[in-house]
């Protein structure tokens, strides 16, 4: 069954039930309404009677007269001692009757009942010298029949409202529905992996906000299978030239076209591009792990700008080959839970880029604010180009001087996994690039 059905249904019910309740309590209430309404009309009318016969006025005789003659309004005046019936506007079977089960049954009940049929009554004694008791009474039937007809039109207002109820529900669930159906048939276009064909999805409030995120899913899907195209096909190129360099001369040797110095220096290559496939294997492998949650990333208590110093202890000796200088300009300690060695190894790989690029100087500056610590590497050199920016820490995307094309993925992934971010620019005020990485505190 369709959403849109099933919600309907729900609420159909769930009005039904409600409003059956609702009448069930009214319905009943009703006839206690109706008895006490008609007890209080029967007291005015037995004062009214008690005033005309003590005011002894003959004026009033005709409202006597009328009030005793109205069949809707039976009366018994009885004695209570020897239960002789001093007046009565009803059958005597019914007043005897009452009169035998007065004390026993019926006196202070609301309710009486005699040969089958129930009256409304009023019942007082007249005076406290003697026991005469005066009883003033209408038939239940009258009520039931005032009651049957409000029944009656309560059930025609309870089906117009359910049925209003029914077409304003419909509008309201269709108006829910239609854009989840809308948003299965651009989730049925990122299961075909037509990411270019979604569409935004006119809606509110969760609706809306699952609407982003389905869109956002579908970019970052698309972002990610086109990086592993790109991936795979980085990967065959940079694993392909070592091999062929290998093959080649492997080949070479074999047939005895390399001798001498030129099988010397084969063998040579033949090492070199070895460790260098080595070197990118490990590397790959390292970059799945960190995507993964293979146990290779063990977070504890850290000091940070120690790791900065180390890693440019490490790229001393490296960047005095160049003659390039490494200024660090640090703050106090800051502590982070990360893992120890990967940072470091984050470090050392955005550093020893740093130093490759750079013309005379790179220089290094922490800063502290509220959500962590940043820390800016820049350098003097030629800077990054433009259309290298967008994908710099992708895998296999080298610029000039570039190595294995891995070392900027690994910093990134690394940094990632220990809660921060990182992010690459060309220098607004001065040639070079600058590196910024951002690292949470403890806690």
């Amino acid at each position: 069954m369709k959403l849109l059905y099933q919600l309907n249904a729900a609420f159909t019910a769930l009005i039904i039930i409600i409003m059956s309740i609702t009448a069930f309590f009214i319905y009943s209430l009703l006839m206690d309404m109706l008895i006490q309404d008609e007890q209080r009309q029967l007291k005015a009318r037995a004062e009214l009677l008690i005033d005309i016969i003590n005011e002894e006025d003959a004026s009033r005789s005709p409202q006597l007269s009328q009030l005793l003659q109205d069949r809707n309004y039976p009366i018994l005046l009885f004695n209570q001692n020897d239960n002789n019936i001093l007046f009565r506007t009803m059958p005597p079977s019914i007043a005897r009757t009452w009169i035998a089960e007065y004390e026993s049954e019926l006196k202070n009940q609301e309710v009486w009942e005699s040969g089958g049929e129930k009256y409304v009554i009023y019942d007082f004694p007249l005076s406290e010298e003697n026991d005469e008791v005066l009883v003033m009474a209408t038939p239940l039937n009258d009520l039931q029949a005032v009651q049957s007809v409000f029944a009656f039109r309560m059930v025609v207002v309870f089906l117009i409202g359910l049925v209003l109820a029914i077409v304003v529900s419909y509008f309201l669930t269709r108006r829910l529905v239609t854009p989840l159906t809308k948003l299965k048939q651009e989730v049925k276009k990122i299961e075909k992996r037509q990411f270019k064909d979604v569409r935004p999805v006119e809606a509110t409030g969760e609706i809306k906000e699952v609407e982003q995120s389905v869109r956002h899913m579908a970019e970052e899907l698309a972002r990610y299978i086109h990086s592993q195209k790109q991936f795979f096909q980085n990967a065959s190129h940079e694993l392909k030239t070592p091999l062929m360099s290998i093959q080649g001369y492997a080949e070479g040797i074999r047939d005895g076209v390399f001798e001498g110095e030129a099988a010397e220096k084969g063998l040579n290559v033949m090492v070199s591009e070895t460790d260098r496939l080595k070197k990118i294997v490990n590397e790959m492998i390292l970059l799945a792990k960190l995507d993964s949650s293979e146990d290779v990333y063990h977070p504890e208590r850290t000091e940070i700008i120690e790791l900065v110093h180390q890693a440019k202890d490490r790229l001393l000796p490296l960047a005095q080959e160049k003659g390039v200088e490494i200024e660090v300009d640090t703050n106090d300690l800051f502590y982070s839970n990360v893992d120890q060695e990967r940072v470091l190894q984050a470090f050392i790989n955005i550093l020893s880029n740093a130093v490759r690029h750079a013309q005379n100087k790179i220089q290094i500056h922490t800063f502290r604010d509220e959500k962590g610590l940043r820390v800016h590497v820049s350098d003097d050199g030629e800077g990054i180009p433009e259309d290298l920016l967008p994908q710099l820490f992708e895998r296999f995307i080298k610029g000039k001087e570039g190595e294995t094309g891995l070392g900027l993925a690994i910093s990134r992934a690394i940094i990632e996994r220990s809660g921060g971010k990182i992010q690459a620019a060309n220098n607004s005020d001065q040639p070079g690039a600058l590196f910024e990485i951002h690292l949470p505190p403890e806690g």
